[in-house]
């Protein structure tokens, strides 16, 4: 993989969206601009779970302002990375279609815990290197993320869906603040952190740390009252109880020392953390000028230096699923090679697919350890909903659907896959998973593969087809599913003039 000397990070959160560029020395990064804009995203979901056109326009008008600081940039040195809100809004597919034009890039949608593991990572490249167990914790718009790790690494990771927005707008709306809905937010964020509180309890880490927004908003309002610098302490939050009570209205915050682009969501904010502080049993946390987007620097990078957090996920799969290794390297032999033949380009100039194929074929029969009967489908399934750290929620989706297609009924996947590379990469799989059948060494000497639009043709040597009936039977059962696509699958014998050059399978 090519490497770069600037990198970009966007992140676009419930309620702030972020730009961080930065060179890269060496393994190091180094920041160079950054923007920050109060969206507040979170604030336009309706109780449907839709984006507003309101909340839609302004996050467009941000991005598209990133999109012009980042114009010229390639797109593997850029990473945009979307959160709670586009996690759970209905309309959020059409909303990237709009953001991904806008910002000139794609944008991934990460799940709650690795959208942690990012934060933790960002927050572990800002802080002095220890091997001590550390508690990180990140209050988002919509989200809350808990990291316990140690080093670089993280060892425990948890998403609670409570944020200074989604918290502010339902219990302290207009603004108001008065003991009934202050004790109300609190108690919530102590049930929803019930879940949790045993495993990350003080006692399980020598040090609480606290990212992002919400924790130094609350870390510099209590330095101008007189509390320890650069740290949220017990004492300091009862403080802000009483002072919060006694303000009574968000909107007049400012007159504490809180900046604008904070003063409605603070409340709510504020709740969380008293909450966290109560239910973890904390009377101290540090603050770390890391977070997601140097998370997400530090991930990017990794992928240019081979530490791709995705290839250890994989690996870690296959392992635990007891992934018959040698089966998928022979698969994932032959698939590649018909990808190459099918679609050159990709196959030559695309990493990403040629890594794609790599990992679908790796992981293709993790099923089995669930059943044999329809394994496929257990595959496709674990895929699409477990934890899988490095992975955006729509390479998890891409992965669940290409093994879910690699064999049986292709009725399953009728309109959800596009004519594009992920059609070359099903067809390639399939038909590699379909003539290794007998689990074993492929004597097919002498094959060709194309495609034109929606016709695919695949020659093979006569003699071979006459000799494997039961792959030959098997092929023609192939062609009238790939019929039910409306792609024409053509086997047809390789001519002895064209044949002479075709490379042997291993």
């Amino acid at each position: 993989m090519a490497e770069f000397s600037t990198l970009a990070a966007v992140d676009l959160g419930s309620n702030s969206f972020r730009l961080q560029v930065a060179r890269v020395v060496d393994e190091e990064i180094y920041p160079l601009d950054s923007l920050r804009e109060p969206v507040r995203l979170g604030a336009g979901l309706t109780q449907q779970k839709h984006l507003d056109e309101p909340s839609q326009a302004r996050a467009l008008q941000c991005i598209a302002r990133f999109g012009e600081r980042l114009r010229g940039f390639p797109a593997e040195a850029v990473r945009a990375v979307g959160t709670n809100t586009l996690r759970v809004a209905k309309n959020a597919a059409e909303f990237l279609r709009n953001a991904e034009a806008a910002l000139g890039f794609p944008i991934e949608v990460v799940a709650g815990r690795e959208e942690a593991r990012l934060i933790y990572l960002g927050v572990a490249h800002s802080l002095p290197p220890s091997a001590e167990r550390r508690l990180v914790v990140d209050i988002g718009g919509g989200s809350t993320e808990f990291i316990i790790g140690s080093g670089y690494r993280p060892l425990k990771l948890e998403s609670l869906y409570m944020g200074c927005v989604s918290y502010s707008l339902r219990y302290f709306p207009g603004g108001r603040i008065n003991k009934a809905n202050l004790r109300e937010a609190e108690l919530a964020s102590r049930i929803e952190l019930e879940t949790i509180a045993n495993e990350f309890s003080a006692g399980h880490f020598a040090q609480a740390v606290g990212s992002s927004g919400t924790a130094r908003a609350l870390g510099e309002l209590l330095e101008q009252q007189g509390f320890p610098a650069g740290a949220i302490t017990a004492e300091g939050l009862e403080w802000l109880r009483s002072a919060l009570l006694k303000v009574g209205d968000a909107t007049r915050l400012s007159a504490l020392g809180v900046r604008a682009d904070r003063l409605v969501v603070l409340p709510g904010g504020f709740a969380i953390m008293a909450g966290i502080f109560a239910q973890l049993r904390l009377e101290r946390m540090a603050l770390a000028d890391g977070a997601l987007r140097e998370g997400i620097l530090y991930d990017l990078l990794g992928r240019f230096h081979h530490h791709d957090r995705r290839e250890v996920t994989v690996a870690q799969f296959a392992k635990r699923y007891s992934v018959d290794l040698a089966q998928a390297q022979r698969v994932e032999g032959f698939a590649q090679e018909l990808l190459r033949q099918i679609n050159p380009a990709a196959a030559a100039g695309d990493e990403h697919v040629v890594r794609l194929m790599s990992w679908v074929a790796t992981l293709h029969e993790i099923g089995l350890s669930v059943a044999h009967s329809g394994y496929h489908k257990h595959t496709a399934y674990l895929l699409s909903y477990s934890d899988m750290p490095g992975f955006s929620r729509m390479e998890q989706s891409r992965l669940s659907l290409l093994t879910l297609a690699h064999r049986g009924s292709l009725d399953k996947i009728q309109d959800r896959l596009d004519g594009g590379v992920d059609l070359d990469l099903a067809m390639a799989l399939r038909l590699s998973a379909l003539f290794h059948r007998s689990r074993g060494p492929l004597d097919l000497a002498r094959y060709e593969a194309s495609r034109r639009g929606a016709r695919f043709q695949l020659d093979l040597d006569a003699g071979w087809l006459a000799d494997n009936p039961l792959t030959a039977a098997a092929l023609v059962g192939e062609q009238r599913e790939w019929h039910k696509l409306g792609v024409s699958l053509e086997v047809n014998p390789l001519s002895e003039a064209r044949a002479g050059n075709r490379r042997a399978v291993e």
